[in-house]
């Protein structure tokens, strides 16, 4: 892994320690050491290099034996309820909330995060023209929709850190200029993480730190 150094002396919003996962034998993730500082990071990798597994291992949805993760003072180890309650993270392959629509679930997902910012999920629904699907079982929505409904709950959980695996994925050019916007005033946060996994930089989003997992 390379990166860039982060571009403020700001205190990181996470740590990590000793994240390797080699579920056949050879390591799909090996990081000795990794700091989250505040505002955006970009995870950049080639296919298969472990992008999605960091961001699962952040979450505390990977958990691999020996490894420490850390949000403040909070430890995923000791603390797995109130660690869990800092990221923002879903799946966007996930099929667990099919059966759910997507009012009920954005409504579930307000209910477990302190700082969920209602106004900004208001605006989001009309920016990612949500409003006329919203009442659907999240099976009915196209790929697209789906992935606005994982993107709407994210960026208005108002957690410490956030997490976006390939957010512009079956976007639109509107939804896709809407979280690019979005991006570029997260840049700026102070004590706040939104970790990106993708291909390619989010366009035009000064990084806090380029997490380079080779090619």
């Amino acid at each position: 892994m390379s990166s860039v150094a982060p571009r403020t002396s700001l205190a990181s919003v996470a740590h990590a320690r000793a994240l390797r996962w080699e579920p056949a034998g050879s390591p799909v993730l090996d990081l000795p050491a990794l700091q989250i500082p505040p505002g955006v990071s970009w995870v950049g990798g080639g296919e298969g290099r472990g992008k999605s597994s960091l961001l699962r291992c952040l979450a505390g949805d990977l958990q691999l034996p020996g490894s420490h993760l850390q949000i403040g003072s909070t430890l995923l180890a000791s603390a797995p309820a109130a660690y869990r309650a800092q990221v923002a993270w879903i799946d966007p392959r996930t099929t667990a909330h099919d059966q759910v629509p997507g009012a009920e679930f954005l409504a579930h997902t307000a209910a477990r995060y302190p700082r969920w910012d209602a106004a900004l999920l208001a605006d989001l629904s009309e920016a990612l023209d949500l409003r006329p699907h919203l009442h659907k079982p999240l099976y009915m929505l196209s790929t697209g929709s789906k992935r606005k409904v994982w993107l709407a709950a994210a960026l208005a959980s108002g957690a410490t850190l956030t997490l976006l695996d390939e957010p512009f994925a079956a976007l639109d050019k509107t939804s896709i200029r809407c979280l690019l916007d979005l991006l570029r005033e997260a840049a700026s946060h102070t004590t706040r993480a939104w970790v990106v996994a993708d291909y390619e930089a989010p366009a035009g989003v000064p990084l806090a730190q380029h997490i380079d997992l080779g090619d």
